[in-house]
């Protein structure tokens, strides 16, 4: 078989281009895999290079397994000892090796981020620093970034000498790292740091590994970081034969310590090297395809491209305005239920948003319509860990015996009480015939040492105080004051990572959904709007297997679906309000744009909203300058009336109607027949209690759940 057969003009150029140095700019769906694999096969078939020359590094073990098998298929060899890894993989291969010369003892052990988080806690206890002004999370994260910089703790302590809080951060910093040797461990981003160091330091160790690796691959460059790229450099520095393919157009994990200027500078790291562009795309239409091309011309940061296919034409790209976010996931559904219709299946389809916290509507909204999806890169809104932390508080606010939910927050966030005396207090209580909150109000008869008395009567207290707020203020504010009052908002953000800016954004959301249902239940209280989540959250967990797939942007590069819908396109949203004043990180937003938009392989739809609840409040939204830059001739924008998605023409449909009554038959979508026993009014909705042949007793919200009301 030609080893060069079905590849384009550009592919088979980068594939036969073995020696020196070469860029392969791959845009999206243009094969880049493909070329990689090809090129392996191409220097042990046709150059007779020996797989053992060769190394192959990608990002993912995912990545690294499908290039091997791909690899294996052609050649009909097994490759499995070719050094095809990760980043980090190949450096611990190397550091097994070389160990002894930074000091370390052989076997050394490699720490998870949970390992480091208990050692950045530990060292903090020595050192005598706070958690609430040095969140471990924080100090883990900003160490991290400094070790992808190749910063070490000297220097970092330099770095820092003129702020107070940095010194601190540095002193940690030093701390652990001296631990760390001191337990023979590394965490994942010595493996990189530390490997650059022992090439560094020991010129015949690397000398050993240049001679070895004569043929060097380097998959997704424009993820690469400063260490990454040293790594690299040096490696490469004997032959020169470093061959890098990535796209500068879809470097989108600055926040991770990504350096695009590693893929945008290689020409000047290596004046020899040959750039071949890979232009021809084999995923999306013309339309799509134009789109992406005028959206991305607006960065200076490139090395510059134009996709283009044999895919002429398409559908147009639709956009549509809708008033609020509600109206724009009512108007989403809509277009999933008549794509149905027209026989496109829900996993075809991808709802791609900026932020995790805009999946709530998407969420509910699929919910009512009985559509099936799935989160993909991050749980279901209802189901994240800050959410549920909120819910048992106000579930314990509500009602003080629910045992299940005040251990859930009796140490979140963290307040000195442990197992130990939850155990002391649990024994007590069932010795006594008492519930867990009426113990731990009585904790000086538990034997408790006083440090442990102290510490529960101080949650007690806390929560004695929010529930003297419950009956005398909005259930939006009371979530307010339990943040405020926990300290749950504030470690969050002493944290500084996208991690906890995440969560601060879906504890803002869930605040949102607290106004909502104020707003359309406005005589219920606290214990209606615990159950109205409760029946949302019932119906969400039937929702399993195929469906729509939901996701930020971020989580959806390298993926690709028949129809996607990219929403929450406002300024301030899309592109994210901090790089709304900085040009390199409004560049890095336009990128992840560019990677939303060609995901789409033949349909596109862009939503965006004139209002919006953004971070607790109401707010203007503007159409995100990124519509304008895609410059599509005639996009198709679809307007409508507000009321057309109101009900989503529920009310003729005896699913959804009011006439429930007590001792009516009904069939459940997945738990089929039973009776209704009781029907509460729940302003807007209806909670029905329903005993069902399959699972017994129910409660259900008439308005969600997948009913259909029986004859006789």
């Amino acid at each position: 078989m030609n080893i060069l057969e079905g590849l384009n003009g550009p592919q088979r150029e980068a594939v036969t281009t073995t020696e020196g140095p070469l860029l392969v700019i791959a845009g999206a769906g243009s094969g880049k895999t493909r070329v990689l694999t090809y090129r392996i096969a191409y220097l042990i078939k046709e150059k007779n290079v020996s797989p053992y020359n060769i190394l192959a590094i990608t990002f993912t073990n995912k990545a690294a397994s499908e290039m091997r098998e791909r690899v294996e298929k052609q050649l009909n060899i097994s490759v499995r000892n070719m050094w095809i890894s990760t980043f980090h993989a190949a450096c611990v291969r190397i550091l097994r090796d070389g160990t002894e010369r930074l000091g370390y003892k052989s076997g050394f052990v490699v720490y998870d981020t949970s390992d480091s988080l208990a050692l950045i806690k530990s060292c903090m206890r020595d050192l005598n620093l706070d958690p609430k002004f040095y969140e471990p999370k924080g100090i883990l994260h900003t160490i991290s970034r400094a070790k992808d910089r190749l910063v070490a703790p000297g220097v970092f302590e330099k770095e820092m000498s003129s702020d107070f809080r940095g010194k601190n951060v540095a002193r940690i910093y030093k701390e652990y790292q001296r631990r760390l040797k001191e337990l023979n461990a590394m965490d994942f981003d010595d493996l990189i740091m530390k490997t650059v160091e022992l090439f560094k330091n020991n010129e015949d160790f690397l000398l050993q590994y240049q001679n070895q690796f004569r043929y060097i691959l380097v998959d997704e460059y424009q993820d690469t970081n400063r260490a990454q790229y040293e790594l690299i450099k040096t490696l490469s520095k004997k032959h020169g034969n470093i061959c890098v393919v990535g796209d500068d157009d879809q470097s989108i994990y600055g926040f991770r310590g990504a350096d695009i200027r590693n893929i945008l500078d290689f020409e000047r790291d290596f004046p020899e090297a040959k750039v071949i562009k890979l232009e021809q795309n084999y995923r999306s239409t013309q339309n799509i395809l134009n789109a992406a091309n005028n959206l991305i011309t607006h960065n200076k940061g490139r090395k510059g491209k134009k996709l283009w296919t044999d895919m002429e034409g398409g559908a147009d790209i639709v956009l549509f305005e809708a008033e609020d976010e509600r109206m724009e996931a009512r108007y989403v559904v809509s277009r999933i239920v008549d794509l149905m219709n027209r026989g496109f299946s829900t996993s075809d389809m991808a709802i791609l948003y900026r932020t995790n916290a805009q999946s709530r509507v998407f969420e509910e909204e699929l919910a009512q319509d009985q559509i099936s999806y799935r989160v993909v890169g991050g749980q279901r809104f209802y189901e994240r860990k800050e959410i549920k932390d909120i819910l048992a508080y106000l579930r314990v606010i509500q009602d003080t015996s629910d045992e299940i939910s005040l251990l859930r927050i009796v140490n979140e966030p963290a307040r000195g009480i442990g197992e130990k005396t939850i155990e002391q207090l649990t024994g007590y209580a069932r010795m006594n015939g008492i519930s867990l909150y009426e113990a731990a109000k009585a904790a000086d008869y538990a034997g408790l040492s006083s440090r442990q008395a102290k510490n529960i009567f101080s949650f007690i207290n806390m929560i004695d105080e929010l529930r003297s707020f419950k009956d005398d203020m909005s259930i939006s504010a009371l979530i307010e004051l339990v943040l405020k009052k926990t300290g749950y908002l504030d470690i969050l953000k002493n944290e500084n990572t996208p991690e906890s800016e995440a969560r601060i954004e879906n504890l803002n959301e869930f605040i949102n959904a607290a106004r909502e249902f104020e707003k359309d239940n406005p005589d219920l209280i606290l214990e209606d709007f615990l159950t109205n989540i409760a029946l949302m959250s019932d119906i969400d967990s039937l929702e399993e297997g195929e469906g729509i797939v939901m996701m930020t942007v971020h989580s959806a590069k390298g993926l690709e679906f028949p129809v996607v819908f990219l929403v929450g396109m406002e300024e301030g949203l899309f592109p994210i309000s901090r790089a709304l004043d900085a040009p390199e990180d409004m560049e890095e937003e336009r990128r992840l744009c560019y990677v939303g938009i060609t995901r789409a392989r033949e349909r596109l739809v862009i939503t965006y909203s004139k209002t919006r609840n953004l971070y607790g409040r109401t707010v203007v939204s503007s159409p995100s300058r990124f519509i304008k830059e895609i410059n599509i001739a005639v996009p198709s924008k679809e307007t409508v009336r507000t009321n057309t998605f109101t009900t989503h023409e529920r009310d003729s449909s005896p699913s959804f109607n009011s006439a429930y009554s007590v001792g009516m038959k009904v069939t459940h979508k997945m738990w089929g027949p039973g009776i209704i026993v009781q029907v509460k009014d729940m302003g807007s909705d209806k909670e029905l209690a329903i005993v069902f042949q399959s699972v017994g007793f129910k409660k259900v919200s008439a308005n969600i759940a997948p009913l259909k009301i029986e004859e006789g």
